[in-house]
């Protein structure tokens, strides 16, 4: 049987739903997600079968103007475009009920990197959240601005048009060998994802730009022989006056977001998880290059 594959990148500002939607065409979680910008930090890697096609999708951070004193912003969006670049098939994911990213998504059409391109499909996202006469306006304007390959209007959340747009995306695939086994949802190292799963609940229990300060590494994995896992995880936080917050009054903070992430753990991995959380003062945990490599990016971008 003649087989299909092909990398898509999921593109778009931070926020569109980029992370929600590639965990809807995988069938399974594969990226973390949360209502703040910015919480994908680097390309991550889903993998879906589709009758004998294989689709392996890149969703990338959110696409932002960096500040170009900050490392980890100016890896991020680097990360981004490099991996458009290598693609069969870019989504660009427009969130319509946000007038802001509309604006900021014509911006990104304007990229040089763009121009000329005949591989680039428009998603219309969150169409559960405005009229339909508003979307069709919406639509026709963002078409007028870039000639995109095809447009679809989904809500990602609630897996309204995904199935159609996965159809569409398998039947532009190329011919090819599988470069994944058929089982497999994504290429993260589970250390990695277990470290990104504890960050996803430390940005909905932490409120502003705190989380943004922090970072979660997997120090510990350990297996017995009975098929439990016991994760110890480092918090690295940027500021001391930080750990009081992340760990909160009585250790409320830190107790609450261990256990919210080890239930998800024991439900993803189907084994007992002990985890064991701690946080550690590391003022330039940004500018570690160890850290840029296990997420795949470039620390000198």
């Amino acid at each position: 049987m003649n087989t299909k594959c092909g990398f898509v990148t999921v593109l778009g500002v931070p926020n569109a739903g980029k992370s929600t939607l590639m965990n809807s065409l995988v069938g399974t979680k594969v990226s973390i997600v949360s209502p703040k910008v910015q919480t994908t930090r680097s390309v991550i890697r889903g993998i879906a079968m589709h009758g004998d096609c294989q689709i392996i999708f890149l969703d990338t951070p959110g696409l932002f103007k960096p500040n170009a004193n900050k490392r980890l912003e100016r890896a991020m969006v680097d990360a981004a475009w490099r991996s458009e670049a290598d693609s069969d098939l870019t989504l660009l994911i427009v969130d319509v009920s946000s007038k802001k990213a509309i604006g900021e998504s014509k911006d990104i059409l304007a990229s040089p990197s763009l121009q000329g391109r005949k591989n680039i499909i428009l998603v219309m996202n969150k169409i559960d959240k405005i009229r339909n006469d508003t979307l069709l306006a919406i639509t026709q304007d963002l078409n007028d601005h870039f000639d995109f390959m095809a447009t679809f209007m989904i809500s990602a959340l609630k897996e309204d048009g995904t199935k159609k747009l996965l159809d569409h995306l398998a039947a532009r695939m190329p011919e090819g060998p599988y470069h994944y086994p058929e089982d497999q949802a994504s290429d993260l190292p589970m250390r990695l994802l277990a470290a990104e799963i504890t960050r996803e609940k430390l940005f909905h229990r932490l409120h502003d730009e705190l989380p943004y300060g922090l970072t979660v590494e997997t120090e510990e994995w350990e297996q017995f022989d009975n098929g439990s896992i016991k994760i110890s995880q480092i918090i690295h936080i940027a500021k001391d006056s930080h750990k009081g917050m992340v760990v909160g009054k009585g250790g409320q903070n830190i107790k609450k977001v261990g256990e919210m992430a080890r239930v998800e753990l024991c439900e993803l991995l189907d084994v007992e998880i002990h985890l064991k959380l701690f946080v550690k003062l590391s003022e330039k945990w940004a500018d570690d290059s160890s850290h840029y490599e296990a997420w795949g990016l470039n620390p000198d971008a």
